[in-house]
């Protein structure tokens, strides 16, 4: 597709890009980046006029539950980039625990190929570390990677052996993939349902302790450290976490981190509402752990911010707190919740945002796109940061279990284009298409 955008603040921090210039995509790649680009009219599908509005490359979720093969009552491949590309994903990680679990390459190959016919955005498959997500034997991680899987992960589960862990790091560095580490010791969390901490004592509910998450962290930077292999910490939510991955990237270990908007937004103080759309795992920790995540960010100990969207059916989250399912959606208010939470807040720059939700995802993870420069994917995301509104009870998701709806956020994406085609698009009126000659 070819598509010219125009007078947009283009900022680009893998080119340390920001001005108001034209981005001009041709073939489905970008072509030109400049200033008041006169492209053609017969070579123009479609013009949009940026004014007011920035323009980014597109943002990649490095942690999308998208439940495609098996879960198909909660979201599909379908619904779950329609969801994307709504909160201006240009493409998504699909995580490894589906039903079955994508731990062989017929499931990757099924996931790439729904992906293709009713996705609406980019689908990276992330294959499983172990059969089954037992943790008892490896997967075929080549034949994984061969179809397709740009990681390899236990996710929901935390890889619990150690020698096993160690055998998925070096097969990794041979294939060029990071091993992506759900980190909980399932003998410290075992009956907890929220942070262990005051919170938890007040309410009565089982605790899963910061020292469950922090304890493999520590194990997994021990062995990243003796395979020289990359190791990739999930959904990083304790202080002792962070610590653990600054000092390791400052002796040289190949470690990289995320976290999730809802932990650097939300405290465990929340879950008095009992709301079950406050359970996830790692649970919302306290006020501590949470300024640790924060200045994570600001010194770029955290590499990226990924949503960890996990959708479930409204029946399932309609119970007891005890017995609620964890996990929230995530893809449509990450952006917000996070330019407002660290942007606005005057804690980073714009800049550094879309480092974290686009530049940084596709740098660690060795995935095309997540810059502007001439010959990448030509996926970019349209942002009004002037926009503020209340979050609805309906979504594009399948799932609606996000704790944010009714609350009320500034700046949020309105145009997603992935491979020159606009996908997504929330302005108030469209400009008219400008048809070229066949």
């Amino acid at each position: 597709m070819n598509l010219l955008i125009t007078n947009g603040r283009v900022i680009d921090p893998s080119q340390e890009l920001d001005a108001t210039l034209d981005v001009l995509i041709e073939d489905g790649v970008i072509a030109r980046v400049d200033k008041r680009i006169k492209a053609r009219a017969e070579t123009i599908a479609e013009t949009i006029d940026a004014a007011g509005l920035v323009v980014v490359p597109g943002l990649i979720d490095l942690h999308t539950h998208l439940r495609e093969p098996g879960q198909e009552h909660k979201e599909t491949i379908a619904t779950g980039t329609r969801a994307a590309v709504a909160g201006g994903y240009t493409a998504v990680c699909a995580m490894a625990n589906t039903l079955p679990p994508n731990d062989e390459r017929a499931v990757t190959e099924m996931i790439i190929a729904e992906s293709r016919r009713n996705g609406a955005c980019r689908v990276y498959p992330i294959g499983a570390v172990s059969k089954g997500l037992m943790g008892e034997a490896l997967a075929e991680l080549a034949d994984l990677r061969a179809a397709g899987c740009v990681g390899v992960s236990d996710d929901g589960r935390p890889v619990w052996n150690a020698q096993l862990m160690r055998r998925a790091l070096e097969y990794c560095t041979m294939l060029g993939i990071p091993v992506i580490a759900h980190e909980e010791d399932a003998n410290l969390s075992d009956g907890g349902v929220m942070h262990e901490g005051y919170f938890s004592t007040l309410l009565g509910l089982g605790g899963i302790p910061a020292a469950s998450e922090e304890a493999l962290v520590a194990r997994d930077v021990i062995l990243a450290r003796a395979t020289g292999a990359h190791v990739h910490i999930a959904h990083l939510s304790t202080a002792g976490g962070v610590d653990s991955v600054r000092h390791a990237r400052a002796a040289g270990v190949r470690v990289t981190c995320e976290v999730t908007p809802h932990h650097i937004a939300l405290g465990d103080e929340s879950v008095q509402s009992f709301s079950t759309n406050l359970k996830m795992n790692p649970p919302l920790r306290s006020a501590e752990h949470r300024q640790a995540l924060i200045a994570g960010i600001a010194d770029r100990t955290i590499d990226a911010i990924a949503t960890d969207h996990a959708p479930h059916h409204f029946d399932e989250k309609n119970v007891e707190f005890d017995l609620a399912p964890f996990g929230i959606i995530g893809l449509e208010t990450a952006f917000a919740v996070c330019y407002d939470t660290l942007v606005r807040s005057g804690v980073i720059g714009l800049d550094h945002l879309i480092d974290l939700m686009s530049c940084g995802p596709a740098r660690i993870f060795n995935l095309p796109g997540g810059t502007l420069r001439s010959g990448a994917l030509g996926d970019v995301t349209l942002l009004d940061l002037d926009a503020k509104f209340i979050v609805p009870n309906a979504f594009r998701s399948k799932a609606s279990n996000s704790p944010f709806v009714g609350k009320t956020f500034h700046g949020r994406p309105v145009a997603t284009v992935v491979g020159g085609a606009v996908r997504y698009d929330a302005r108030a009126a469209r400009p008219a298409k400008r048809k070229g000659k066949k």
